[in-house]
């Protein structure tokens, strides 16, 4: 075990609360008393300045590039092509599935074509 985990680190309107308390201490400092650090095992603390920042963006609801997510993160867009696996699988990835907002859980039918994959989730109505 390299690292203790330490209590949960402030989010929201209670960091942007905790950062107004703290006045005039360094970035650093605030990090810390926010909960933005973790302690080795040797006892050596390290403060997450990058998690920290990007809290206290989400925090603001600061999107830095320009793209609008619900969790604050950036990541690839959905290029609506996938290419099957070494092992056979194809794997839906998870840019898809929440945009449909599909929950652990949700089933499928598979049909299959000459040339296609048809899925068409089971309980949902037929709105075509």
């Amino acid at each position: 075990m390299a690292k203790k985990k330490t209590a949960e680190p402030l989010v929201g309107e209670e960091l942007l609360g905790k950062i107004k308390e703290l006045g005039d201490l360094t970035k650093e400092e605030k990090a810390k008393a926010c909960g933005y650090y973790t302690v080795t095992k040797g006892g050596v603390e390290r403060v997450n300045l990058m998690k920290y920042m990007n809290a206290l963006l989400d925090a603001e609801d600061i999107q830095l590039d320009g793209r609008q997510s619900k969790n604050g993160r950036g990541g690839r867009n959905a290029s609506y092509r996938i290419t099957v696996q070494s092992n056979g699988n194809l794997l839906i990835g998870s840019a898809y599935t929440k945009r449909m907002e599909l929950k652990p859980g949700d089933e499928f039918e598979i049909s299959l074509g000459r040339k296609h994959i048809h899925l068409k989730q089971l309980g949902e109505e037929d709105d075509e």
